[in-house]
């Protein structure tokens, strides 16, 4: 598969000599027309595309069906192709570990548009997690903006908002 980025987190000055936790992830992207399915959080007041870890010595694929089916509720998930790799270094606290290397395994796929009920884990009903199908291009201003105007917003909102370019770019063919 192919690598969309690379990127460092700011407040990271360097890699070397670092404890590095390695966390391998899926995102989805599921499109019907210039609508978008992405995740809302409350606490972040952003759009993110629906993904997150996946389990130890879980297949890429089942773990991107079983956390769109998790986090939105879609139903009948298919047509499944790569779309690319999207890697980043950022802080972390935790495991004794300073910096998470996280891996995004993307993947276009098809689904539903009426979604299901949720499964959500305890940390992201605390955050107001929610499915929504919105205009890729208002959730790409709306990230925007928060990016430039929020002191709340979450470590992964650079990550989404490149994706959610790319994606218009290359499946909207819009330049």
């Amino acid at each position: 598969m192919r690598i969309l980025n690379i990127t460092t987190h700011p407040d990271l000055e360097h890699l070397d000599n670092q404890n590095i936790l390695q966390r391998n992830a899926t995102r989805a992207i599921i499109l019907k027309g210039e609508d978008i399915l992405l995740l809302y959080t409350e606490r972040y007041h952003d759009y993110s595309l629906p993904g997150g870890g996946i389990d130890d010595g879980e297949d890429v694929i089942a773990g991107l069906v079983r956390e769109i089916e998790e986090e939105t509720g879609a139903k009948n998930i298919s047509n499944i192709e790569p779309f690319g790799i999207y890697e980043e270094f950022r802080p972390w606290y935790k495991h004794e570990c300073n910096v998470l290397h996280m891996i995004s395994y993307c993947y276009t796929c098809d689904a539903d548009k009426e979604l299901g009920d949720t499964n959500y884990e305890s940390y992201e009903i605390r955050n107001g997690m929610k499915p929504v199908w919105i205009n890729i291009h208002e959730a790409i201003a709306h990230n925007e903006d928060i990016i430039t105007h929020s002191e709340k917003k979450g470590m992964s909102i650079e990550r989404e908002t490149f994706l959610l370019h790319l994606i218009v770019k290359e499946r909207l063919h819009v330049q």
